[in-house]
């Protein structure tokens, strides 16, 4: 491997990307995004190295909640995606059905047993989970929805020392709006 590999790990943006995750993402080989896409038009700013990025369907991606021009686009998403890499398979799937909060990383490790690491989204909650193999982790919300602290990511890079997780949350902007009652 001449150079580390770069994944940008991404989840539950609901239709609006933050720029600053947008940026890290162009720097990445790789895009995944854990579903909750929220429109087409954030899979489009996901400019990786190699396109496209890898995007799965979140339980909000749903018709009604798209605009109509990219339904189109809605209905070819997949439930889950692999990502073949050096030294194992990246799994990815939103993580609704994946059961009660305390077994949700059980059950994805039981379902992926030959995955390497394990995304999945729709709690917003950044997480990394190294305790045993396959990895599970959350990177959290990429977009202005319930980001808990503020928008976040997890790159993974793939060089000769291995496997390495970094995730990256970023302060929350506020509107610029002052409250009157201040």
């Amino acid at each position: 491997m001449r150079r580390p590999i770069r994944v940008a790990i991404l989840s539950d943006t609901h239709g609006v990307l933050d720029p600053r995750i947008a940026d890290e993402v162009t720097r990445c080989d790789y895009a995944v995004h854990a579903g909750d896409l929220g429109a087409r038009v954030v899979a489009e700013q996901l400019r990786p190295r190699v396109p496209p990025a890898l995007v799965v369907r979140g339980n909000n991606d749903v018709a009604h909640k798209w605009p109509a021009e990219d339904r189109d686009f809605l209905a070819g998403l997949p439930g889950e995606g692999a990502l073949e890499l050096p030294g194992g398979t990246l799994m990815v799937v939103h993580g609704d059905r994946a059961g009660a909060v305390r077994e949700r990383h059980c059950w994805l490790r039981r379902r992926y047993p030959d995955a390497r690491l394990i995304v999945y989204g729709h709690s917003h909650r950044l997480c990394l989970d190294r305790d045993a193999v396959p990895w599970v982790v959350n990177p959290g919300a990429a977009g202005r929805a319930r980001t808990f602290g503020g928008p976040s990511l997890i790159v993974l890079t793939i060089g000769a020392s291995g496997w390495r997780l970094r995730p990256k949350r970023y302060p929350s902007v506020r509107s610029g709006r002052r409250n009157p009652s201040r």
